[in-house]
């Protein structure tokens, strides 16, 4: 027989499990710890086959101004670059990952000003609603929106 003991707050030991059994031990070890947290599914092909979304861009210049359309699996939409849409927005979704996330509070971002350019993302993608804003105000926005280019228009280096 093994004795268990454990210690109190102020370093006091009392007996916990009196004569717990060795086997008890082992049989106890072997018990799944809890769940993790639920973690979204893999993107299953019937999924995809929802994905739908528009952007309404504002602020971002002459001929880049507007609302555009896009469906991918398949391609298809009111879009400047419909094909290289659908490839950003594939090669940027990860099992588990919003595609779309914001900025993740408390980073630290330059304070460089990409300029007014907003843009306002709504639909469906990888079978889940999608709600994003975008704009350039800093650096980790400025990444932010280039790393969904060519879906988001192109905008120039700030001066």
């Amino acid at each position: 027989m093994v004795s268990v003991l454990s210690a109190v707050a102020r370093g006091v030991l009392i007996p916990s499990l009196a004569a717990v059994s060795v086997s008890s031990l082992v049989a106890l070890a072997a018990v799944p710890a809890a769940a993790s947290p639920a973690v979204p599914p893999p993107v299953r092909p019937e999924d995809r086959a929802a994905d739908h979304l528009t952007v309404v861009v504002r602020n971002a210049g002459a001929g880049l101004d507007g609302t555009y359309d896009v469906s991918c699996h398949p391609a298809a939409g009111h879009h400047p670059d419909v094909a290289g849409a659908c490839r950003v927005l594939d090669d940027d979704t990860r099992w588990g990952r919003d595609t779309f996330a914001p900025v993740a509070p408390g980073s630290t971002c330059t304070m460089l000003y990409g300029g007014p350019a907003t843009a306002h993302v709504t639909g469906i993608w990888a079978g889940r609603p999608v709600d994003a804003s975008y704009d350039r105000s800093n650096g980790c926005e400025i990444g932010r929106w280039d790393r969904m280019v060519p879906y988001l228009p192109r905008i120039g280096s700030p001066v």
